[in-house]
Formats: C-alpha cells, structure tokens, sequence
C-alpha cells in the first residue's frame, strides 16, 4: 500500500556559510513545501546530502524534519546504506523518531548479486515495523533490483510497500508491474517520466523539481489521479525543458543553485560536489523564468 499518492519532494538540505545543517533555513523550506501542496517529505536521500553526513547528522536531520512537519504530511526517511546493519540501525532509528516509511538505495560500491539484494532489504525491512520504499537507481548505484527480485520482495516481505523507480527503462518498469498487484506502490525517481509511470498505475513521483516548483509538481500527479489525463500530460511537457536543466550537473548541484537564484539562501553543497558552472546557472535562470518560478 502507498504511504502516499502524489509529489513527494526529495528535499535538500541547507547549509550554513561553515558547512553546518542550517535548521532555521530548513524550516522555512519545510513550510514552503507543506504550503505548496507537496504530498510527502523525503529526508536525507540522495537530493539531500546524506551520503557527506555523519550517522549522527544524518538521524538529527530527520528527527528535526519529522518534528517540524508534526504529522500534517508523511516524511520518509532516506535510511540506506551499502552496509545492511547501518540501514538497520538507521531505519530503527527513523522508525522512533516516528518516520512514516523509509527509503532504501540498493547497495552501491560493493554492490550485489540479485540474492543478496533479497537478504538485504529483508533484513532491513524485518527489523522494523513501517513500510519500505525501495531505491533503484542503477546509474548511481552499479546494481539493477530486477523485476522478478523486486515482486519477489514485495509479496514475501510485508512491509516493503513499492520502489522509487530511477531506472529509466520503462520496458522494466512495465515488466514489473505485470509481476505485482494494485497495492504496489509504484514512484517515478525522474522527473520526467512522471506521466508515464503514471499510466503504468504508478502512485507518484518522488521529485526534485519539487524543490523549486512544489505546486506545479504536485498539479501533474493530481491532476492524473482527478481523471485530467490531457491537463497531466501538458504539465508535464511543460516542465521537460526546466527538469533537464536540473540535471545539467549532477544532482543535487543544479537544484541548490535555482533554489539560490530564487533567493532562498540555502548554501553550497558539501564536497566532493562543487557549485554549479555559470553555464548551468545561466541555464537555469532561463528555463526557471519561462516556467514561471523565478
């Protein structure tokens, strides 16, 4: 069953001139989002950093976050790890702090074959109660969930709900949903391909456009689901020109500078990623005014 229908937005996280968490900047952002219509809050996944922040850092984030939304959303907690007892303990401790379902990346560097990505997201998922979302995104990680791993999962493994799905390969991402049932909980991990995993009876998209343009995120999906398959459609081609520029560099970089341009002051990024070339900002400045957010 979906924790939720809709944008959820993969939020970044803001940083002060010294590279610390910058929570008075967060909250703002928290609000804007909830303001904006955003259907749930992604925390600390791959759009906000949590690969350059401490265990620590990493929990305070998504205990601050889950606090300051109080309810009023989901919040799902980016809980993965290439170390399966550091996803457990991570995923035990959102689960406290009381995140509503957690984000799993398959495991990256050391990879896996498709039986140990069975025996590590099971063990993660049986260590908790709430549901689990797994991460494919195969271009970042070196390892594919293929279709038949992911079904098997979900029909053996209560609490692993659906897949953020960042493969690109609609072939398998059609493949998958003819292996799995009407409660599997499909998510667009690109922000183009929202309308098409859509049609395949997707619930949704887990978004970093929405990080600059929340309503017009969440208007795509709820205009699908309200039965406006032309109005979902034009949205989304709209969006095509500004997306490809949030991903002119490596994510999360062109989305903390349109956040900049917007005024929103949320900081740089935390090596290895660097800012954005003026190049891109220039890219983004363009493509930002012609959809209307900047």
């Amino acid at each position: 069953m979906a924790i939720f229908k809709g944008a959820g937005v993969a939020l970044i996280t803001p940083f002060n001139e010294d590279g610390s968490v910058n929570y008075e900047k967060l909250t703002e952002l928290i609000e804007e989002q909830i303001a904006g219509g955003t259907d749930a809050i992604i925390a600390c996944g791959t759009t906000g950093e949590a690969s350059t922040m401490s265990e620590k850092e990493h929990m305070d984030v998504v205990r601050f976050i889950i606090d300051k939304v109080a309810h009023r959303i989901p919040v799902i907690a980016g809980t993965g790890s290439n170390c399966t007892a550091t996803a457990v303990e991570l995923s035990k401790q959102a689960e406290e702090a009381g995140a509503d379902g957690v984000l799993l990346v398959t495991p990256y560097y050391n990879k896996a074959t498709q039986e140990g990505l069975i025996k590590h997201f099971t063990t993660i998922a049986e260590a908790i109660s709430i549901p689990c979302i797994l991460y494919n995104i195969p271009s970042r990680t070196g390892v594919t969930i293929q279709p038949e791993t992911m079904a098997y999962l979900y029909k053996n493994v209560k609490n692993i709900a659906g897949v953020k799905d960042a493969t690109g390969n609609i072939e398998m991402s059609t493949k998958l949903m003819t292996l799995v049932d009407e409660d599997f909980a499909l998510y667009s991990g690109d922000d183009d391909e929202v309308v098409p995993l859509l049609a395949l009876g997707g619930s949704g998209v887990i978004s970093v456009l929405s990080n600059i343009a929340p309503k017009q995120t969440h208007d795509i999906c709820e205009k699908w689901f309200n039965g406006d398959i032309k109005g979902s459609l034009d949205a989304q081609l709209k969006a095509f020109p500004l997306i490809k520029a949030l991903f002119a560099e490596v994510n999360p970089i062109p989305v903390k500078a349109a956040l900049n341009l917007q005024g929103k002051n949320v900081g740089s990024l935390r090596l290895p990623l660097t800012e954005a070339s003026d190049k891109t900002k220039a890219l983004l400045k363009d493509e930002m005014t012609k959809f209307g957010v900047l």
